[in-house]
């Protein structure tokens, strides 16, 4: 029989102490917790719902379909932190992914101009999405509308609504096709991505000055912060992810196509308001995005196998984020 010391029965009222907190926690809905329970109730009701859903060649078709969503989530995490939105995301993804395939058809047909060119233009937009935002006043809201469609419509018309053709077999296996450690690539760059935020967000000075915005705008101008410059780089953040996530793409599917990905804003907003971030500024994390993507990936791919119309997805989808926005406010 094991004898009582001092030593043990601290170590023994310590678990208690930290099975008790966690209890509570879990009584009171905390996000972190709530999020985890979520998703594995998600994988248990499609597992017991569709006899396809539990295999391992249907999470790899997750992780692939939730690559670019997580991407992007990193970069929205960032600009709603600073208490902004975003709604040109995929519009961003589909200019970006067509300036990079005319550079390499046009300019030359190296990955690099490709690269530099699908970046470039992502950041762009998201520097003119930060300047009209800070620097005019105008709700990000209604500034990310214009640019929806202006990024879009400009997709579009540079090649006559035509997909363009890539074909240098080193930018498809360094952005699409290739592995990295064992790791297909858009996997590790979806991890590059989120290795990045959390550096960013948790461990820099830009990520203090991001929550310091978010939280209390006034009080962080007040004490030096220069907020329209924090604000504006999280949205060229955003930009820049949204133009490595075109690269992705257009690797994974040979061409650049001006009409892909329409809607997917919603999901990526959908994943980081998921994921812990409050839609009203200064709270949030990468982690959390990165589960609220899982979730967003879990359920798509679940609502697809349950034979849920696309109608009713979009449905579904809305009323989450109207539900987690109204437990943000808690």
């Amino acid at each position: 029989m094991t004898e009582l010391t001092a030593p043990n029965v601290v170590a023994a009222s310590t678990r208690s102490d930290r099975r008790r907190k966690l209890l509570q926690n879990l009584l009171r809905g905390e996000r972190p917790y709530m999020l985890y329970i979520a998703f594995v109730v998600l994988l248990v009701v499609f597992s017991l719902s569709s006899p396809w859903f539990l295999s391992v060649d249907n999470f790899l078709n997750i992780g692939r379909q939730t690559t670019l969503v997580s991407i992007i989530a990193v970069g929205m995490t960032f600009v709603i932190i600073a208490r902004q939105i975003d709604l040109s995301v995929a519009s961003t993804l589909a200019l970006s992914g067509m300036a990079a395939a005319l550079a390499m058809s046009q300019i030359s047909n190296s990955w690099i101009v490709g690269a530099a060119a699908g970046l470039g233009t992502g950041a762009l937009v998201g520097l003119l999405n930060g300047i009209l935002t800070t620097q005019l006043s105008i709700p990000s809201f209604l500034v990310t509308l214009g640019s929806l469609s202006m990024a879009r419509g400009l997709a579009m018309m540079v090649t006559n609504t035509k997909p363009v053709i890539i074909t240098n077999e080193t930018y498809f296996a360094i952005f699409g096709e290739g592995t990295f450690l064992g790791i297909p690539v858009p996997i590790a760059w979806t991890l590059v991505a989120m290795i990045v935020g959390i550096l960013l967000l948790h461990y820099n000075v830009f990520g203090r000055r991001i929550y310091a915005v978010g939280g209390n705008p006034t009080a962080a101008l007040y004490s030096g912060i220069n907020t329209k410059w924090v604000t504006t780089a999280a949205f060229v953040l955003t930009g820049a992810l949204a133009g490595l996530a075109a690269l992705v793409l257009s690797a994974r599917s040979h061409a650049a196509r001006p009409d892909v990905v329409q809607g997917m804003e919603l999901d990526v907003i959908a994943a980081v308001i998921l994921g812990g971030c409050s839609l009203f500024g200064g709270r949030g994390y990468i982690l959390g995005t990165l589960f609220g993507s899982l979730i967003i990936g879990t359920l798509n791919n679940g609502l697809v196998l349950l034979g849920v119309s696309s109608p009713m997805q979009l449905v579904i989808k809305g009323a989450i984020i109207v539900a987690a926005v109204a437990f943000t406010k808690r």
